[in-house]
C-alpha cells in the first residue's frame, strides 16, 4: 500500500496539497474520501490511479455534463464512441474515425466561449486512444466541462459558483463510480 507521502513525491503533487494530506489523512484511501474536489479529480488523474475504462467513462462524463453546448453532432458522436469504446462496444478504428470527425467540428466552426470548451471536452474524449492519453484526456475533459458550465453565467460570482458546483459533481462522481488503485 502507497503512503501519502510517497505517492504526492511521486506525481510532485503541489505543496498545499501534500501539507494537506499530510496533516488531515492517514492513507490514500482517507485522500481520497476527503480532498476537495480539485486535488481529487488531479489524483484520479495521475498514471495508474484509475483503470483505463474507468477513466474514459469520466471523461465521457464530464463532456455529457456540457451536452446542451455541444451544438455538433460530430463531437457528440466522439462521446458516444468512446463511451462505447470504454466498453468494448466501439474498435479503436471508430474511436479515431469519430476523434477526427471532432476535430473537423473544432475546427471549422466558431461559437462562444463556452461552446468551444463543450466541444474540447468531447474532443478530449475521443482524443484518447493510448493509456497516457486517456489520462490526459479526463483531466481535460473535467476541466473544460466545469469551464464551459460556469462560462453559462454572466457574472463573475456565477460564474465561480457554477465552476464550483461542476467540480463538486465531478468529484462526486468519481467517488462514486471510480475504486483507485493505491
Amino acid at each position: 500500500m502507497e503512503t501519502i507521502e510517497s505517492f504526492c513525491d511521486r506525481h510532485e503533487a503541489c505543496h498545499d496539497g501534500k501539507k494537506w494530506a499530510l496533516e488531515n489523512c492517514s492513507t490514500m484511501d482517507d485522500v481520497w474520501q476527503r480532498a476537495k474536489p480539485e486535488w481529487l479529480i488531479w489524483i484520479a488523474t495521475q498514471d495508474g490511479v484509475l483503470d483505463d475504462k474507468t477513466i474514459r467513462l469520466f471523461a465521457c462524463w464530464c463532456a455529457r455534463q456540457v451536452w446542451h453546448l455541444l451544438d455538433d453532432e460530430r463531437s457528440r458522436n466522439a462521446v458516444v464512441v468512446s463511451e462505447k469504446y470504454a466498453n468494448e462496444e466501439a474498435t479503436k478504428k471508430e474511436l479515431d474515425i469519430a476523434r477526427d470527425a471532432a476535430w473537423a467540428a473544432e475546427q471549422n466552426v466558431a461559437q462562444s466561449s463556452a461552446c468551444d470548451a463543450a466541444r474540447g471536452a468531447a474532443l478530449c474524449t475521443a482524443w484518447a486512444s493510448a493509456r497516457n492519453a486517456a489520462r490526459d484526456a479526463a483531466w481535460e475533459a473535467a476541466r473544460a466541462s466545469a469551464w464551459a458550465s460556469s462560462r453559462e453565467a454572466a457574472r463573475d460570482a456565477e460564474w465561480y459558483a457554477a465552476r464550483g458546483v461542476a467540480l463538486i459533481n465531478q468529484a462526486k462522481w468519481l467517488r462514486e463510480n471510480a475504486k483507485p488503485n493505491f
